[in-house]
């Protein structure tokens, strides 16, 4: 299964399921990642870490272990 982890840059995504439990989960959904969302990959760090995104009209920025727990749809 692919994650948000591995999406390149330049590269627009749809959220497909959280995999993450408990608070992480529930931190990642109040920032507005949820099922269904188009995330646009903006920036990634020099060092890979982290991850600058927009999504919803917002910029946001995630760390890869986060990125990790959001997995995307196949074929987007």
């Amino acid at each position: 299964m692919r994650t948000l982890k591995e999406a390149k840059i330049g590269e627009t995504v749809v959220v497909k399921r959280l995999t993450g439990e408990g608070p992480i989960r529930r931190r990642i959904m109040d920032m507005g990642i949820t099922k269904g969302v188009k995330i646009y990959v903006r920036k990634v760090a020099p060092l890979g870490d982290p991850l600058e995104l927009t999504l919803r009209g917002y910029e946001l920025t995630l760390r890869r272990a986060d990125a990790e727990l959001i997995e995307l749809v196949d074929g987007e």
